[in-house]
């Protein structure tokens, strides 16, 4: 049996390494074409282009904010023909649009997130949306990117909720490899994945549970900690790593479900995610102790266990249901679950989490 496993080709974390942006990015060639969302571009650039430009020439330009095929394609016709290397800076749907306009114009792609709220800087995979913001689909990359670049005071100087919006998103991250490892279901490769995938997606969970908390406080505080550090790397390095080569299941079904619903768009991905995952404890029949545990480590770093926690406190059946007919549609992740999966067990799942949630809130 054939297993794959794929990383990004350089990763480096840790205080003030966008000072160091400019020389990493010169490995590549003399030209960079830089997209950053609009809070980057006035806020992080201004302190980091006299060290960027000392090393490389660069063409800096706005990103609109969503990750659509409409914005990739008007970026891929701005990007300049003699650019050397794509470089995204900013949240994960920037991310996710540099990595698309990198593949159309064929060059190298760096990935500077600002934020820790999602897996997305080391895949070798964009998710696209509409427009309007609703999941549309997935487009599979031939490459990770080739230098994903973490700066710790960067991520600890952004609100708390996206580093907790990160945690949610890696949450998941064991629960789904680990119903892939069972099941010998395949990964975005194409292929089971290898024992080192389902080891760090085990380790992504227990790094989670052990240094969260610290970790959230830490960023409230906007100090740098090796907490901090440790959950940093856990939401972006190791997640990233254990979704794509351990394997997709039910949480990321459902969050694509839920973002049918106009009421969750003003929430993160990994808010979504970690609504998801409770869900899908449920779905798979999961230990209570388990299920405990999950719920805890939510309600400690302040995740939604409720429907209401992600606008959904007055969904209808009639929009629940059709958040479980999308979360279980034909090719869906969620198949790669070891049960039986239908619109009804979902449907009845999202229920049960959310019920669970609400008693222990009142507890």
């Amino acid at each position: 049996m054939i297993k794959a496993t794929t990383f990004p080709g350089r990763y480096v974390q840790g205080a003030d390494a966008l000072n160091s942006l400019g020389k990493e990015l010169k490995r590549f060639g003399e030209n960079a074409f830089i997209i950053t969302d609009p809070f980057v571009y006035e806020n992080i650039i201004p302190s980091i282009k006299d060290s960027l430009l000392e090393e490389v020439s660069a063409e800096i330009i706005e990103f609109s904010g969503e990750c659509s095929d409409e914005e990739i394609d008007r970026l891929s016709d701005k990007a300049t023909s003699k650019a050397d290397v794509l470089v995204g800076i900013g949240g994960g749907k920037t991310l996710d649009t540099a990595k698309a306009v990198a593949h159309n114009l064929k060059i190298p792609v760096a990935v500077v997130p600002t934020i820790a709220s999602t897996d997305a800087p080391c895949s070798a995979l964009s998710v696209i949306y509409t427009p309007e913001g609703e999941f549309k689909r997935y487009l599979f990359l031939p490459k990770n990117p080739d230098l994903v670049l973490v700066d710790s005071k960067v991520i600890a100087s952004a609100p708390a909720r996206f580093l907790v919006s990160g945690m949610g998103d890696a949450l998941a991250t064991w629960f789904e490899a680990r119903s892939c490892e069972i099941g010998n279901a395949k990964n975005m490769t194409g292929n089971p994945g290898s024992m080192t995938a389902y080891s760090l997606a085990r380790l992504c969970y227990e790094t989670l549970l052990k240094y969260g908390e610290q970790a959230k406080n830490a960023c409230q505080a906007q100090v740098v900690t090796s907490a901090l550090e440790k959950v940093i790397e856990a939401n972006t390095l190791l997640s990233g790593l254990g979704f794509e080569s351990g394997g997709l299941a039910a949480a990321h079904a459902i969050h694509n479900g839920l973002t049918i619903l106009q009421e969750t768009h003003e929430f993160f991905h990994g808010e979504k995610v970690a609504f998801g995952t409770l869900a899908s404890l449920f779905l798979t029949e999961k230990d209570p102790a388990v299920i405990d545990e999950v719920f805890y480590f939510c309600e400690t770093v302040g995740l939604p266990t409720t429907l209401e926690g992600i606008g959904l406190g007055n969904a209808t059946y009639e929009q629940l249901m059709k958040v479980a007919e999308t979360s279980s549609a034909e090719g869906e992740t969620i198949h790669n679950e070891l049960v039986e999966v239908t619109p009804e067990t979902v449907f009845s799942a999202l229920k049960a989490a959310d019920a669970y949630g609400k008693y222990r809130l009142q507890e």
